[in-house]
């Protein structure tokens, strides 16, 4: 292996490690390092991240729907053990950014004090509602579109995680980064990526787009990324309006928003 291919294969593994309960420890982190030069290459890694969380998701609602009963209730509930199965792995990683972005914009607050909030660890009512809503919402579309079989869900579950985790690297390159924590563990991957990473999450995604292609249509295509698209031009707003640029977590709400606007484009007849 070459030295690009290490130094690509490194930053992937870090991704990985970040956003993922997935262990990258003894000798082979040893050998991947870190410094916050790197966290912040790795980034360029989010969609590949978004093959591995998506792969599980896929193999989990596989699994469900085979063990569970036909028919409705059993494809909402194959949804809901996929989603806890995402959420573990991620630790609710970005299920927390949305709940922090909920509360600090929720409200009619100045930008200094929504900052503040979305700071502060606790959960407010914005956020409350906003989990539950998304939640929610994710597993009835997830079931809707496992009534057309088990395939067409997987390979849902499987692009979606890719492209939605394609959409904070637009936000990346379009606002600036205006967290004033110092000491914030996401700074170091969320202040930019290099149009080269920016490029490199491109290519990591275009497969997803052919898979939806494949297995849902050209129509759902073209729907699934009409609203992809109309989901982060209203987040890009929103945050360009509230805060003038973006936080760490309100990369998380951007990847939820999107990957749920990817399941309505796929669920729609």
């Amino acid at each position: 292996m070459n030295e690009k291919n290490q130094s690509a294969l490194r930053h992937f593994l870090l991704a990985l490690q970040f956003f993922t309960r997935i262990p990258v420890t003894g000798k082979l982190g040893a050998w991947v390092g870190y410094s916050p030069e790197m966290l912040s290459a790795s980034s360029a890694y989010f969609p590949a991240v978004g093959w591995v969380i998506g792969g599980v998701a896929a193999v989990v609602m596989g699994v469900a729907l085979a063990w569970l009963p036909m028919g409705a209730l059993g494809a909402l509930a194959a949804a809901f053990i996929a989603t806890i199965g995402t959420v573990w792995l991620t630790g609710a990683f970005h299920e927390d950014g949305l709940a922090d972005t909920a509360d600090g914009l929720g409200g009619n607050v100045s930008r200094e004090r929504a900052l503040q909030i979305m700071k502060d660890s606790r959960i407010g009512s914005y956020g409350t509602v906003a989990l539950i809503l998304a939640l929610g919402l994710k597993v009835v579309l997830l079931g809707s579109i496992a009534q057309s079989g088990a395939w067409t869900v997987m390979t849902a579950l499987l692009a979606a995680h890719v492209l939605s985790r394609l959409a904070p690297l637009v936000v990346m390159r379009t606002l600036p980064y205006v967290s004033d924590a110092e000491h914030s563990k996401s700074k170091p991957i969320a202040e930019a990526v290099t149009g080269l990473g920016f490029r490199t999450g491109c290519l990591w995604s275009i497969p997803a787009l052919l898979l939806i292609w494949q297995a849902h249509g050209f129509g759902h295509l073209i729907v699934a990324l009409i609203l992809w698209t109309a989901a982060l031009a209203f987040m890009l707003r929103w945050l360009r309006r509230r805060l003038q640029g973006f936080t760490g977590d309100t990369l998380g709400a951007v990847q939820q928003v999107c990957e749920l606007a990817l399941y309505l484009g796929l669920a729609v007849q």
